[in-house]
């Protein structure tokens, strides 16, 4: 008994020959149009001791450049900010202790009490109005300002904290303070080019998680605090924050990966820098500073030379900029100053 095979037809070969190619050239034109969307990327690693305001800069490019914050961030945030005035006030309270500072209103260590029993946030809460008059009267008493020597925006407007409806505006989300721990990537277009900004933990526990955002930056914005020229490190009390910030930055810039790289260093605080030279010169801090007490400009200058000073690598410059984290108007003038450099700078890989 003979089977019967049945025949294969030139038409259905040809018709599978024509599929394969058509899926071939599908794939072609993804990996294509990958290849030109990764050529129009930017990434961009925000770096910087703690307390430099890196986060802050962060959060100015989602006002400046995407949707801001949702009420949900915002209930959040307001949750930090009630955090933030328990433990300011401890730290003030723990201050004038160690300085032998007395409240100079009897009724102060009563308000400091109240403020210290202050339960946590909920998500959905209002601020407790119990404490609204504990707050008021402690920062009120003259020793309390006396310890702080300068203002804050959240004490000043307290009374607006806690009313019922509060939500943070804009100001208060960028004022608040959290520690930023982990990596946290923000995405952005400014014209043709998406931007990937990271911002990564500034403590020295956190830094060892640098090292997987490393590969392919073409920029490395370095963000260090003018205003720190005086305080300590917050983990570590015995190490002034510029000098701190000046080691990190010399070891960063000795690490292969940011060769090609653009090297955009912000001096941030600009605005608490002017406040503080002329009760706390420079050079009692910094020996070598010439410059008058009060010239902002030399003792800025100053401090920007010491860090280009760190470059070891010939034919690459440091692009410097003067910051107030703060101010959205010139952080944004600002950043398309920066953009202008990396573009200019990345060229080749833009294909622009």
């Amino acid at each position: 008994m003979c089977l019967r095979l049945p025949k294969l037809g030139g038409n259905s070969l040809a018709r599978s020959s024509g599929d394969e190619k058509e899926k071939t050239e599908e794939i072609d034109k993804m990996i294509r149009r990958d290849k030109k969307l990764a050529a129009k990327q930017v990434k961009i690693l925000l770096l910087g001791a703690g307390e430099s305001g890196k986060s802050t800069i962060l959060k100015q490019m989602r006002i400046i450049h995407t949707d801001g914050f949702p009420v949900t961030e915002r209930k959040e945030v307001r949750q930090v900010i009630f955090s933030n005035l328990i433990v300011a006030f401890k730290i003030i309270a723990e201050e004038m202790r160690d300085l032998g500072i007395e409240y100079a209103n009897p009724e102060s260590e009563k308000f400091e009490a109240t403020i210290m029993l202050a339960d946590d946030l909920g998500i959905n809460d209002s601020f407790p109005l119990g404490c609204l008059p504990a707050m008021k009267g402690l920062w009120n008493d003259a020793s309390v300002q006396e310890t702080i020597k300068r203002g804050n925006d959240y004490y000043n407007n307290i009374d607006r904290l806690f009313a019922r409806d509060y939500l943070p505006n804009d100001q208060d989300c960028l004022r608040s303070r959290l520690r930023t721990t982990g990596i946290t990537e923000t995405l952005f277009e400014l014209g043709p080019v998406t931007y990937h900004m990271f911002d990564v933990g500034g403590q020295r526990s956190e830094r060892k998680k640098w090292v997987h955002c490393f590969e392919d930056v073409h920029c490395l914005l370095f963000v260090a605090a003018l205003s720190g020229y005086d305080q300590c490190l917050v983990e570590d009390r015995t190490a002034n924050q510029m000098q701190e910030a000046l080691m990190l930055f010399e070891s960063i810039l000795s690490l292969p990966w940011f060769r090609r790289a653009s090297i955009i260093l912000f001096l941030n605080k600009i605005d608490l820098f002017k406040e503080k030279l002329v009760e706390k010169p420079v050079r009692d801090f910094f020996p070598d500073y010439s410059g008058a007490d009060s010239d902002v400009t030399a003792a800025s200058t100053y401090f920007a030379n010491k860090f280009r000073s760190l470059n070891r690598t010939e034919g690459r410059e440091i692009y410097v900029h003067y910051t107030n984290a703060t101010d959205t108007t010139l952080l944004d003038v600002t950043m398309r100053s920066v953009q202008d450099t990396i573009i200019q700078n990345n060229l080749n890989h833009l294909l622009l």
